[in-house]
């Protein structure tokens, strides 16, 4: 929902939020906007107040799955239509964890592949796919993202050979190339493109105005990166530079 977006991009410049201001500026009702500041406290990024809301975001932390899930909505089932097409029947594919990733799963799951995803989001949107054959890694599951991560996660993944890793990030930049929030993620991914032949980034064009925490990998550690028209064009133009192919949906 784009007023919810709105609202989480308010929450990064601002500790607090104002339901009356917030109201105003929306053209919609102040119970509205309560109900959306409630729905964000379920999730567990703000804190109800009088008034308003207060964040409860670290500076840079990731939002919740379920908030990020309505987020760019329409992009990334554009950008998860264009990596399906990217990949041939037959294939064995790497999954990342993540909304976009989610997305791709839905546009694949008709498909003959041998798909090992790495959230059980992915798994269970697959479970059911009469074509799929689902391999599922080892390790442990993280809370609400429902990620796999951990030693046991890269070990299953470096034990296996891919022709395809789809890989979601929290940020894309010329500057410090692919990054993501969580540590433990960070390693899961870098054992994906070190056990797949070709890596494919599927990124919305927001990812390149941010950079998260832990550094996954250079720019030209990727093969193909998919995203939105709004792509910044000197970001777009240093992926060129770098080698990569960029797919504009």
């Amino acid at each position: 929902m784009d007023r919810l977006r709105a609202i989480m991009d308010a929450l990064r410049v601002s500790d607090t939020v104002s339901v009356a201001e917030l109201a105003a500026e929306h053209g919609v009702s102040e119970m509205t906007i309560r109900r959306d500041l409630d729905d964000l406290a379920r999730q567990g990024v703000v804190r109800r107040i009088r008034g308003g809301a207060l964040s409860l975001l670290l500076r840079g932390e990731e939002p919740p799955f379920g908030v990020r899930e309505h987020e760019a909505v329409e992009e990334k089932r554009r950008i998860a239509a264009e990596v399906a097409g990217l990949i041939a029947d037959g294939e064995a594919v790497l999954l990342d964890g993540g909304t976009t990733a989610l997305e791709t799963a839905r546009a694949i799951r008709d498909r003959r592949l041998t798909v090992l995803p790495l959230s059980l989001h992915a798994a269970q949107e697959l479970s059911t796919a009469t074509r799929i054959r689902l391999v599922l890694p080892g390790g442990e599951v993280r809370p609400g993202e429902l990620n796999f991560a951990g030693p046991l996660t890269e070990k299953s993944i470096r034990s296996l050979r891919f022709d395809t890793a789809v890989i979601g990030c929290c940020g894309l930049s010329a500057a410090h190339g692919l990054t993501a929030h969580d540590l433990e993620d960070v390693a899961v991914k870098q054992a994906a493109m070190a056990s797949a032949r070709r890596v494919v980034a599927a990124a919305d064009s927001g990812k390149f105005t941010r950079t998260a925490f832990g550094a996954v990998c250079p720019l030209d550690r990727l093969d193909i990166v998919v995203t939105d028209q709004g792509i910044p064009r000197e970001e777009h133009d240093a992926l060129t530079a770098a080698g990569v192919s960029v797919r504009i949906v």
